[in-house]
């Protein structure tokens, strides 16, 4: 089943002279883990943003599940929808479990429905409920912080989750270990993830597909292996010869899996 759907879509800021994102089309399937790669300034984020209605389309159709985004209220299209930020965004004056519980809050679900998934969730990021549910955002790590902005992501068992550069922040080796994490759950669930990235090696690392923009285009949207074998254009070409050359991406030496 087709899960997002991008059907000629555009958007350009007021003032702005290009388009950020320029007459797109492309479709995802249910439970990929689609990597959107791009410099800063490519449309990536404001790309990811349309499909939960934080930027609305100038042009074009974005379908989820078959339904115009835009037939639906954007509220309620939200709680439908998992979102997971670099900067984390937790509530610094509500614990860690209230954090996670904001939109089953919201859902009505009750208080024991709750505790279980609060601590459903922290188990399945790694991190003891019994030691981290009733702590304040300031007396975790950045790495403990963005862990539980993920299991918030996830409370309220979202069909789709959006996860803008939520490691950029994290020190080399805690991105690491979020990232084969992130795998992990995503293996588990087969939930349908888009995650966005300016790192090449993340987007080859993490992506079922990866989708190369450049200057609020499509430049590419194919398997890791196959970009590495045939870089669709020149752009693609010294992205990569940029970010390691061809011998860089060697799949045993870079540990990708490809």
């Amino acid at each position: 089943m087709i899960a997002i759907g991008f059907d000629n879509v555009a958007k350009r800021f007021p003032g702005a002279t290009a388009n950020a994102v320029d007459h797109v089309s492309f479709e995802i399937e249910e439970g990929e883990l689609i990597t959107i790669l791009g410099t800063s300034g490519s449309g990536k984020t404001t790309l990811l943003k349309m499909v939960n209605r934080l930027f609305e389309p100038d042009a074009g159709r974005i379908s989820l599940f078959g339904e115009d985004i835009m037939e639906k209220d954007p509220v309620k299209l939200r709680h439908g929808i998992g979102y997971v930020i670099q900067e984390v965004g937790l509530f610094p004056h509500m614990t860690v479990r209230e954090n996670i519980a904001t939109v089953p809050k919201i859902l009505k679900w009750d208080r024991a429905r709750i505790d279980v998934r609060v601590d459903e969730l922290l188990s399945l990021v790694n991190l003891d409920p019994a030691e981290f549910r009733h702590r304040y955002p300031a007396q975790l790590s950045g790495g403990q912080q963005q862990r539980v902005g993920l299991a918030r992501a996830l409370a309220a068992d979202p069909a789709v989750m959006l996860l803008d550069e939520p490691f950029g922040a994290i020190d080399a080796i805690n991105r690491s270990k979020l990232r084969d994490e992130l795998l992990e759950i995503h293996g588990k669930h087969k939930k349908t993830y888009l995650f966005v990235t300016h790192d090449v090696g993340e987007a080859f690392k993490l992506g079922d597909r990866v989708l190369v923009m450049d200057a609020g285009k499509v430049r590419q949207f194919d398997a890791p292996r196959t970009i590495i074998d045939a870089p669709a254009d020149d752009f693609v070409r010294e992205l990569l010869a940029l970010s390691g050359g061809r011998r860089g991406w060697d799949a045993t030496d870079a540990g990708f899996g490809l």
